[in-house]
């Protein structure tokens, strides 16, 4: 696995490199959006050559992908010097719409619109080449050199921006350098990356950066660090739970900004916790009571819709629902159960095999590759069979839960809301 993963590896430390710094910037700036709306924009770039017949990876597409781009860079730069009565970021935010609009009106005259679209948003990094990481590296090191060598000026009109009105005359050719040279680097970026991917690199890392410094350069040494553990741990699991790698990585980008602001909100909540005593807990309290009252309200009007909490619930303690079930229903729960576990043990092991035939590791010849398949779809299809059975099961334990469960919740729910709001009251 690993000579299949190491060269998508050194795109996504790449990437880490130029889109973590950029990012601070787009942060200063408070143009969160900027680098989706850039992409985007190459993107139509993109398409437009594809419909003129170029293929996405050639050269043309760049060409184009580059020339839209420079033409948003510009219009970027005139509406932050030039204010108008509407902020930048709505400007940021119409292009991006018109741009993804025009890319799909394009896109449907072209043929196989649907895929081109797909690659244009995960992109295909799990396919990209040496020869196009080296290049890129190259790219992206004139880029930073450039960076490095008029920092001062590019970083006042971004972090000090007061300062730089009152010393840079010649402010709006510093911020069309900002957004050109960005804009650069997206348009390389997009092609092998895709839009999301891009847009994640780029914000993520230097957003839970800001969180936990202050400092420029403490920020840029956390961003780096953040993107190389995401970049390993993303295209690992992308490839042994064969997904798509650009969704994984950028999802694994999501995973990690959730568990920096958790474990945030738990440090604040325990420094007021430390302050204020067990008042301080109120709040949380008043939510959690809110919560059951509301999920006891929908389990008794709408028993049949996705109650996911009680769903987890009968899975960590089958009881809950077999409990609802009569003595025939709960052994035909039971056969049920055994044979979807039974069917999603036999799928995961051809998966396995039809993995291994992917990647090279396993050779079989192509009638068996086709027998395999269509084994995989028929098993598939009688434990889809199975799990109808249990759903029709659960629905019917829930039409009984509706009344034993949905009512006590409600009530709980209403109790504990009222008597937490009256001891807030009385502590003010």
């Amino acid at each position: 696995m690993i000579e299949f993963l190491w060269v998508p590896f050194l795109a996504c430390l790449v990437l880490t490199g130029i889109h973590v710094y950029l990012g601070l910037h787009v942060l200063a700036r408070g143009i969160i959006f900027v680098d989706l709306a850039l992409a985007q924009v190459a993107a139509l770039g993109i398409t437009v050559a594809l419909l003129a017949g170029h293929p996405i990876q050639s050269g043309a597409a760049y060409w184009y992908a580059l020339a839209f781009t420079f033409g948003g860079s510009f219009l970027f730069a005139i509406s932050r010097t030039h204010r108008a009565p509407i902020p930048q970021e709505a400007i940021i935010g119409i292009v991006y719409a018109v741009s993804a609009a025009a890319a799909v009106l394009v896109v449907d005259r072209a043929p196989q619109g649907s895929e081109h679209i797909k690659q244009l948003l995960v992109g295909s990094i799990l396919t990209v080449t040496l020869k196009e990481v080296g290049t890129l590296a190259i790219l992206y090191g004139i880029v930073g050199a450039v960076h490095w060598a008029v920092r001062r000026p590019l970083l006042e009109i971004s972090f000090d921006v007061p300062t730089a009105l009152s010393k840079r005359r010649w402010i709006g050719w510093w911020d069309f350098l900002f957004y050109a040279s960005f804009g650069f680097v997206v348009t390389s970026s997009v092609q092998i990356a895709g839009v999301l991917l891009v847009f994640s690199y780029l914000i993520v890392p230097a957003a839970i950066a800001a969180l936990l410094a202050r400092s420029i350069t403490g920020r840029l040494i956390i961003g780096w660090g953040l993107g190389f553990v995401v970049s390993v741990l993303g295209l690992v699991a992308s490839a042994v739970w064969d997904l798509p790698t650009g969704a994984t990585v950028v999802t694994t980008f999501g995973v990690f900004m959730a568990a920096v602001a958790a474990c945030l909100g738990l440090q604040a909540l325990i420094r007021r916790t430390r302050a204020k005593g067990l008042m301080a807990l109120n709040g949380i309290g008043i939510a959690t009571f809110t919560a059951m009252g509301f999920a006891g309200l929908l389990l008794l009007i709408f028993p049949r819709m996705d109650h996911h909490w009680l769903n987890w619930l009968e899975k960590a303690v089958p009881s809950v629902q077999l409990s609802f079930l009569t003595s025939d229903e709960r052994e035909t729960y039971q056969d049920s159960q055994e044979a979807v576990q039974r069917g999603l043990s036999e799928i995961q092991q051809l998966r396995a095999m039809q993995q291994d035939v992917q990647w090279g590791t396993r050779k079989i010849s192509e009638e068996k590759q086709e027998r395999l398949r269509q084994y995989l779809a028929s098993r598939s299809e009688i434990t889809a069979g199975d799990q109808m059975v249990l759903n029709h099961l659960r629905s019917q334990a829930r039409e009984r839960q509706r009344f034993w469960l949905g009512i006590p919740l409600l009530g709980i729910g209403v109790f504990g809301v009222s008597a937490l709001a009256r001891l807030r009251g009385k502590t003010k």
